[in-house]
């Protein structure tokens, strides 16, 4: 029997469908769609594979430094890897935050920020803000006290202001001049529409042992540099920046309490990372410090150190940074001085 092949060819060519490319390109593609997201997934799950550096801006010893040692102790449980911690002080905090900007924006470096980073940045220390970096989480915070010398005539909130209201410029208030204490007094002027008289200092030792001395008449003060001298009699605390009564100080009225709802007048502390660290890998930091902020341990180390924990995810603390900022930069020009 003779088998015409090349009829057959023809006929077996003409019964197949012809390719449709477009189906075959969209496949392919889907395909590398699938492939780049579970590299994507697979490159977070892995995060972090090695310690993340943790730059805090300021010396040993200081509140800042003790309070993100407490953060750094507690936090490798929940992130999987230490969070060692580098300090580099220099010019109110901004020589070790520029450091962290020109890092890899990578996550495996972070740094703490308080409030009075802003402060530099609109009082020309740094051109640095705080939207040049991501931010992670707030964690903890230290509420402020308006202070005041045992010995003069005020024993409630209203008492300083209506006499410094009646008295312009003879309030001696105590400030480290373009640092937070000067910018929550400067808070407090534009909130009654009164002025004090600025006097400055270092740091928050010296501004308390001048207030005890009489030298001054009013400092922002915390639990950590003037509980004790409230304790004993030298000192007097009137108002509180805190959203709720401290423990410490439970007849001490927040600032809330007494019709003020924009004074919140705490130092929070947080960290924030170089910008373009990827967002899955913010959320996994973010995630961890928020488990870490619930474990009881921490919380008592927090509270012993004279602070509250106060935790804020990168979408919250962001608001108040920006929010903040305004604040800052509306009270520039009187920080300056």
């Amino acid at each position: 029997m003779m088998i015409d092949l090349d009829n057959t060819l023809h006929k077996n060519a003409q019964s197949l469908k012809p390719l449709n490319w477009k189906a075959l390109a969209g496949g392919l593609m889907g395909t590398c769609l699938l492939l780049g997201s579970v590299s994507a997934t697979a490159q977070s799950s892995d995060y972090p594979e090695k310690p993340v550096e943790f730059i805090v801006p300021w010396s040993p010893g200081g509140g800042s430094d003790t309070l993100m040692r407490i953060v750094s102790n507690h936090i490798e449980s929940h992130l999987g890897q230490p969070m060692p911690i580098i300090n580099m002080p220099g010019v109110s905090g901004t020589v070790g935050l520029a450091d962290l900007a020109d890092r890899n924006a990578d996550g495996y470096t972070v740094g703490q920020v308080h409030d009075g980073f802003l402060v530099s940045h609109h009082t020309g220390l740094t051109q640095n803000n705080w939207d040049d970096y991501e931010p992670i989480a707030s964690v903890t915070a230290s509420p402020q006290y308006v202070t005041v010398n045992a010995d003069r005539d005020w024993d409630t909130f209203e008492d300083f202001v209506d006499y410094a209201r009646e008295n312009p410029g003879e309030i001696r208030f105590g400030v480290t001049l373009g640092g937070v204490p000067h910018l929550h007094a400067a808070m407090i002027e534009e909130a009654e529409d009164i002025a004090f008289r600025y006097v400055g200092f270092e740091g928050t030792g010296e501004r308390i042992r001048a207030l005890v001395g009489g030298h001054i008449d009013a400092a922002m003060g915390d639990i950590a540099s003037s509980n004790q001298f409230v304790e004993n009699g030298d000192l007097k605390f009137l108002a509180v920046g805190h959203t709720e009564r401290m423990k410490q100080t439970p007849d001490v009225p927040t600032f809330q309490e007494l019709g003020y709802d924009n004074l919140n007048l705490s130092i929070l502390r947080g960290l924030i990372a170089p910008a373009g660290t990827p967002p899955e890998r913010i959320e996994i930091l973010a995630d961890a410090l928020e488990a870490m902020t619930d474990d009881e341990d921490f919380v008592t180390s927090v509270n012993n150190a004279g602070a509250e924990v106060q935790f804020m995810g990168p979408d919250e603390y962001r608001s108040h940074l920006e929010e903040l900022d305004g604040t800052v930069e509306r009270l520039a020009e009187n920080l300056k001085q």
